[in-house]
């Protein structure tokens, strides 16, 4: 059993991978880190990506890699277990299909994300995983 902690690349999300990584290593479990490549086009450094591109891909690489630094960072010298994942879809449904599936014990998000300036307490993205979700949600401010 693991804990997920879902990024993307946003600073709440940052906050939500510290969190989640001192969660892990206090209960000695292993931190899970996905990062969801939506459906939709983005704008990554100024450039258009389209989804299925390589450059999406290798964008949500760089939010994964960035992740794992912030968690090992967060946690000094203890040791952490880290396994990131690349989902695709939409971001609530695609983390917790994900969660179902590997049996986490708990899933760790930000209160919002980058795509969630117009939303005024709690991020649509963290709302609806605390919604569909069969296990225990912590929502990062």
């Amino acid at each position: 059993m693991s804990y997920l902690v879902a990024t993307d690349g946003s600073t709440e999300s940052d906050e939500a991978v510290r969190y989640a990584a001192r969660q892990a290593v206090a209960f000695y479990e292993t931190l899970e880190i996905a990062h969801v490549l939506t459906p939709d086009s983005e704008l990554v450094d100024g450039t258009l990506i389209l989804p299925g591109e390589e450059a999406a891909v290798d964008a949500g690489e760089d939010v994964l890699a960035n992740a794992r630094a912030i968690a090992e960072e967060a946690v000094g010298n203890e040791s952490i277990d880290v396994k990131t994942q690349l989902l695709t879809g939409r971001p609530a449904d695609a983390i917790t299909a994900y969660a179902a599936e590997t049996d986490v014990n708990a899933i760790y998000v930000g209160h919002r994300g980058l795509s969630e300036e117009r939303e005024q307490v709690v991020g649509s993205v963290a709302k609806s995983v605390v919604d569909k979700a069969d296990v225990p949600v912590t929502v990062i401010r």
